[in-house]
């Protein structure tokens, strides 16, 4: 693009490109992970019962995005722990975190400006990570852009798509976290990331590989660092996300729907309230004609049966 040469752009993100991630970036990722687990509620008592379960925990939490697609790609989930030296690093970090005398070293990487730096150094870890399942998946379906969008959101935000199954290991059970019933800032950027990095590798985003790596970097990193020093947990696609959820998702209205409900309530009532005050008019003409010369039937016996007595009263008296 002429406005990266135009601003002197184009070799720092030639620059970017070509960044190594090991060793610094991906200590960064795995600290930041692993302190992330260990804020979880019941991971420390975990740790101290079983931190076989524990280190298992950690290296969810650290190679979750290569473990999912792998998955996804009908490949070896445990190839991202065949690198030793990754694993080993992230293994030293999580004994360091959760196990170091003094607690020294997660006080450390606690501090603010501290974890600033280490969290900015992640999120640059996202764009290579995301950049790396779109072009992995590119090369097996060369057509297939909603593969490539789920295989880099995959890779990038694999730590908390499997969070579900990262809790299982721990002993815990929360269906309600699922991270595609409520998602989080990390994995909506992500997402974001995918759709752009697809639609860059199938030409329909008219714009260098380099340059967008830059662009996304610098928007991951900003906005998350802005983000941890305004202390917001809200995210920043808060208002779009609310207006495409009412334009195209609300359904019908809340009210409206009671609306009906209650008319239809109300018309119900009213009949069967017209129904109890109607008279008994539909009946036969004859019926009550009927019911009186029934009546006077049943009568006549009774009558009979008194006059007989009456009569057997007389000739006896006349016989005495």
């Amino acid at each position: 693009m002429d406005l990266f040469r135009v601003l002197n752009l184009d070799e720092l993100s030639h620059g970017l490109a070509g960044l190594s991630m090991f060793p610094y970036f991906d200590t960064a990722h795995y600290t930041v992970s692993v302190m992330a687990l260990r804020e979880q509620p019941g991971a420390l008592e975990v740790a101290r019962r079983s931190p076989f379960a524990c280190w298992f925990s950690s290296m969810l939490y650290c190679f979750g995005g290569g473990i999912l697609s792998g998955l996804m790609m009908a490949e070896a989930p445990i190839a991202p722990l065949s690198n030793s030296i990754n694993v080993l690093m992230a293994s030293v970090i999580w004994y360091l975190v959760f196990y170091c005398p003094q607690d020294m070293v997660y006080s450390c990487t606690a501090l603010f400006p501290v974890r600033l730096v280490l969290t900015g150094m992640k999120e640059v870890t996202r764009t290579w990570k995301v950049l790396g399942g779109v072009a992995e998946a590119h090369s097996k379906y060369k057509d297939g852009l909603l593969v490539m969008i789920a295989i880099g959101w995959a890779k990038g935000a694999g730590g908390g798509l499997i969070s579900n199954f990262e809790q299982l290991v721990r002993g815990v059970w929360k269906p309600e976290t699922n991270e595609l019933l409520k998602m989080t800032y990390p994995t909506k950027i992500t997402l974001i990331g995918a759709v752009l990095f697809a639609l860059q590798q199938t030409q329909y985003l008219a714009i260098q590989k380099h340059h967008l790596m830059l662009l996304y970097t610098v928007f991951t990193v900003v906005n998350k660092t802005s983000m941890m020093l305004t202390g917001s947990s809200s995210s920043p696609f808060a208002p779009i996300e609310s207006v495409v959820h009412r334009t195209f998702f609300a359904g019908p209205s809340t009210s409206f729907t009671s609306e009906t409900k209650t008319s239809i309530v109300k018309k119900g009532t009213g009949e069967s309230l017209n129904r109890a005050a109607v008279p008994e008019t539909s009946k036969a003409p004859g019926s009550s004609s009927k019911t009186a010369a029934h009546n006077k039937g049943k009568g006549s016996p009774k009558k009979a049966k008194v006059q007989s007595e009456s009569t057997e009263t007389e000739s006896c008296k006349k016989s005495d």
